[in-house]
């Protein structure tokens, strides 16, 4: 039985499930001994979803995102090592992402979200979009968790969310970025 953090049903079960799609990500990091291995679907040197920054379709009906200058880029936030500690696969993260812990941060990406309905208050900002509702399009430093104050209407485009970031070094589901009293920005 999943750690309750919440006396609202959904929300656990929310919790517990990106717990399980985060930890199928991360299992798929660790890694193995070498085997025979088929060819990549989506072409050579391209890195399988579930795993890294993410893979955008050239066939997708979505065009990537825009060059922003006042969002953190994923270019940043996706340069992330791994180390393995016990049975645990942890984030090593560069200077240049710790500075950014606690602090006010904007995000651009495509939102995940976590529970039913129009209106959402907790998300998965990814950076690329969704292309089946049970695959990851990335690993864990390819989305960021985000808490708003207020609801956010789900849309298929792009979004910009601001609001509180957190770097997370030892995330027991798994995750790397989390953002609290987000809001999104036109």
């Amino acid at each position: 039985m999943p750690a309750t953090i919440s006396s609202n049903p959904h929300l656990n079960l929310s919790a517990h499930a990106l717990a399980v799609c985060l930890g199928a990500a991360v299992a798929l990091s660790v890694p193995r001994p070498a085997q025979a291995q088929l060819s990549s679907p989506v072409g050579e040197g391209v890195i399988p979803q579930g795993s890294g920054a993410g893979y955008h379709s050239p066939n997708s009906p979505f065009a990537p995102l825009a060059e922003r200058s006042d969002v953190l880029p994923w270019s940043l936030l996706t340069a992330v090592k791994t180390k393995t500690d016990k049975n645990r696969v942890l984030p090593v993260f560069s200077a240049n992402v710790q500075v950014l812990n606690q602090k006010n941060q904007r995000v651009q990406g495509f939102m995940m979200p976590l529970d039913p309905g129009e209106k959402q208050k907790h998300f998965i900002v990814s950076s690329v979009p969704l292309t089946c509702a049970f695959c990851l399009p990335g690993g864990p430093e390819s989305m960021v968790e985000v808490r708003t104050k207020t609801p956010v209407r789900y849309t298929l485009e792009p979004v910009v969310i601001e609001g509180k970031f957190a770097v997370l070094a030892d995330d027991p589901y798994g995750l790397y970025y989390r953002m609290t009293d987000a809001t999104a920005v036109k």
